[in-house]
């Protein structure tokens, strides 16, 4: 048997929220759902396929109202399709691994983010 270490610098959380995202230079705003979160990165589900180094606006809305949503840029590491069949990831899409290049404040989200 192996050992195994973890080769990753931040510990990573299963989450399943809404989110919404902008592709930098896009003008359409598309829906996704975390799948995961690192003070590090992020996995996304969404509908289409986007390229490596993409740089998206994400916003990611928690489950409760008490907690204020998060803003981030992010780029695109890789973007692979959910095979068919996969229990955890029914109704197929794309699982997008993305690295977080910056967080936002409040301040500097207006009312156009994503």
């Amino acid at each position: 048997m192996q050992d195994y270490a973890e080769k990753r610098d931040f510990y990573r959380m299963a989450v399943d929220c809404a989110a919404r995202y902008r592709v930098a230079g896009d003008a359409a705003v598309q829906n996704a759902t975390v799948k995961d979160l690192s003070a590090g990165g992020l996995q996304l589900r969404i509908g289409r396929e986007l390229a490596a180094g993409a740089t998206l606006n994400v916003e990611i809305q928690p489950g409760k109202a008490i907690t204020p949503p998060l803003h981030a840029v992010v780029k695109v590491i890789r973007c692979a399709p959910i095979e068919a069949g996969v229990e955890e990831e029914p109704g197929g899409g794309f699982l997008v691994a993305c690295s977080i290049e910056r967080m936002l404040s409040v301040d500097e989200v207006g009312l156009e983010f994503p």
